[in-house]
């Protein structure tokens, strides 16, 4: 089985909005990363939009993509999130999530015009927002001396780490992410620094 050392995610926010029968179905598809992420953006939606009757949502997270929600919010079962979470997954994105928000027109329209909907704003939404490959990092966690700093600064930026976390003091906590691809020239390169400790978190 071939070894998967990146993952697709969208880059930055988008909005899109559908109309049909005078409903207003406004899609956002955003980048996300934890549940907590999610919730949070989830309620800044709601509160902007407080006069909708409802907020459909579907995302997927994590690297195998396993962890995944949908909601109807209200609307018949399997009309919104699903064909929301269809969108996500014809991308094949992860770490994405998408809330349409709906304001009633005044006519009702059945299942398949509200799957349609759902599914038609959604992928407008990504239309709009570039798809990236991001490598799939391992997490670390450095102790070092300050004098050390701008060579663990040097280490990140030639091999393209995330900075997690970061306290400064005398001695310096560095929290990084590590392209998995990347990871055995990373860890050989500070082991030969010798004051700098190095833990997996």
């Amino acid at each position: 089985m071939q070894e998967i050392n990146f993952y697709q995610t969208v880059l930055q926010g988008s909005v899109a909005e559908f109309k049909d029968r005078g409903s207003k179905f406004i899609a956002y598809s955003f980048p996300v990363i934890t549940k907590e992420d999610f919730k949070n953006r989830l309620d800044e939606l709601k509160k902007e939009h407080p006069k909708a009757v409802h907020h459909c949502f579907a995302y997927r997270l994590g690297i195998e993509g396993n962890d995944f929600r949908v909601g109807d919010d209200g609307e018949p079962s399997g009309t919104a999130g699903k064909p929301i979470l269809g969108q996500i997954d014809s991308k094949k994105v992860t770490n994405t999530a998408i809330v349409v928000v709906r304001y009633f027109g005044g006519t009702l329209l059945g299942v398949p015009g509200l799957i349609n909907a759902y599914k038609t704003a959604s992928a407008l939404a990504l239309q709009l927002t570039p798809i990236v490959q991001k490598p799939i990092e391992v997490n670390y966690a450095l102790e070092f001396d300050y004098t050390m700093m701008n060579e663990i600064m040097m280490l990140v930026k030639q091999y393209n780490c995330t900075i997690i976390d970061q306290q400064t003091q005398l001695f310096c906590l560095l929290k990084m992410g590590i392209p998995k691809q990347r990871l055995e020239e990373v860890l050989y390169k500070l082991k030969g620094l010798h004051t700098v400790s190095v833990q997996k978190i």
